[in-house]
């Protein structure tokens, strides 16, 4: 069948907001395709050799970043603690694991989100759900739940000036190996897992003492001194993609340059609607969550139509079944793509799958189940002799209290309170994040 950026509106989709007024929604689709695009094509085609090589074992993939960004807490350092929680993460799986690390955000575009229901209904009143600050406002009153086409407009210009920090850090020399120990968020240092960061460091800085000696610095070698974090969300908004897709005029293939990766989420991968068809003719790398329900010649038609050439570093694959089911769901559909000979990237997602209801009330999830299905993740790609490629988080640099659980910070239920910030799902805090890090390490390096 022919392909179009728009042939994805002659498919049903879902998890769409309703905008009122028609009109308004026209122009600022209009508008965004007028404008300048957020990455490169060329950018993608490097993220696709990177994942081609995590798939074959000679890299790593972490994803991570915010639930939903927000307008609200959108400044400098929050972007500022998220770059310096990667770059802490990254360095402690590369020492350990000795392969590089692919780096990509979930950043820069990761504004909408799917819902459960169309309705949120709070003492009786019933008003449409929040879906994202790209849609909607998290305020529970009839004004702010109504979808709004300005907010695209807003999404566009946060993710462009939220990039051009992102690529003034990775070139300015805030990734300059030799300051390491700036990395170590204030609130993180003096804890267990900072002083376990801080040993890290020292090696690192003696080991560049070392081949600086031999002659190797960062004025002859770019990769002591810069590096690379790539952006991805997932392409919830059709028209919004639409907009930013542009032909490459290199190669003439259509790319999405919203982000360098996007992703199809669990609720919106059948192969007869919208996203699917949208997705199969983007040229970047793409992923799609894998949930329990994944049939295993379901997941086979679904690798086929995203990836019909069987290209490395296509697809992304990510893993969110839950602490409580990942053995029983997830080796017979890696089993079946191993047989069928699909090159796909395999990563975990332990979040999505792990979400419930504290006593005090919040959402949250809890850190042991988190590491459970991680370590069970890795343990079934042992078994069976595949490639555990990477991880899939939604966290926070900042100090917040959403999950509960860690060696590291003990956050109860009753905890939860005091620094619950998140406007959709809860995070994991910085200490959490390089916590799992560490026990990511110690299975790269078995």
């Amino acid at each position: 069948m022919s392909w179009s950026p728009s042939s994805w509106r002659n498919f049903p989709i879902k998890q769409q907001p309703t905008y009122q007024n028609q009109e308004l929604l026209k122009k600022v689709e209009e508008q965004l395709a007028s404008y300048p695009p957020l990455i490169f094509a060329g950018e993608a085609r490097n993220l696709k050799a990177d994942l081609a090589r995590v798939g074959r074992g000679e890299a790593f993939l972490l994803q991570g970043g915010d639930c939903a960004e927000s307008f609200n807490a959108f400044n400098a350092q929050n972007i500022q603690s998220l770059f310096k929680l990667m770059l802490q993460m990254a360095v402690v799986m590369t020492f350990s694991g000795e392969k590089p690390v692919v780096k990509v955000g979930r950043l820069a575009g990761q504004f909408a989100k799917p819902r459960s229901s169309d309705f949120e209904s709070i003492n009786g009143i019933d008003l449409p759900s929040y879906r994202g600050d790209i849609v909607n406002d998290v305020a529970f009153d009839e004004a702010s739940r109504i979808p709004d086409p300005m907010k695209l407009i807003q999404a566009y210009n946060q993710s462009a000036a939220t990039l051009n920090l992102v690529r003034a850090f990775s070139r300015g020399g805030l990734a300059d190996l030799n300051e390491v120990h700036r990395w170590n968020l204030d609130f993180i240092k003096n804890n267990p897992l900072g002083l376990k960061y801080e040993e890290l460091s020292d090696k690192i800085g003696r080991s560049m003492k070392f081949i600086e000696s031999c002659g190797i610095n960062t004025d002859n070698t770019p990769q002591l001194h810069q590096t690379t974090l790539y952006t991805s969300h997932e392409a919830l908004l059709l028209n919004y993609e639409e907009a930013l897709t542009r032909k490459d005029s290199i190669t003439n293939d259509w790319y999405d340059c919203s982000a360098h990766m996007l992703w199809i989420g669990d609720r919106t991968r059948k192969l007869d609607e919208a996203h699917v068809e949208f997705f199969r003719g983007i040229h970047n790398p793409i992923g799609c969550k894998v949930g329990p329900s994944m049939q295993e010649d379901e997941l086979i038609e679904l690798i086929d139509a995203l990836n019909p050439n069987n290209e490395e570093g296509r697809l992304n694959l990510i893993v969110r079944m839950g602490a409580n089911k990942v053995e029983d769901h997830f080796p017979a559909l890696l089993r079946k793509v191993q047989q069928e000979g699909r090159h796909v990237v395999w990563s975990c997602d332990p979040m999505h799958g792990n979400v419930e209801k504290s006593s005090s009330g919040y959402k949250t999830r809890d850190f042991d189940n988190i590491l459970t299905e991680v370590r069970q993740f890795f343990a079934i790609h042992e078994n069976e002799g595949t490639i555990a490629g990477g991880i899939h988080l939604e966290m926070t640099g900042e100090n917040v209290t959403e999950c509960t659980g860690s060696q590291s910070c003990a956050i109860t239920a009753e905890d939860l309170a005091s620094r619950y910030h998140t406007q959709c799902d809860p995070r994991l805090n910085a200490n959490q994040a390089l916590e799992l890090a560490f026990m990511v390490s110690d299975s790269l390096k078995g």
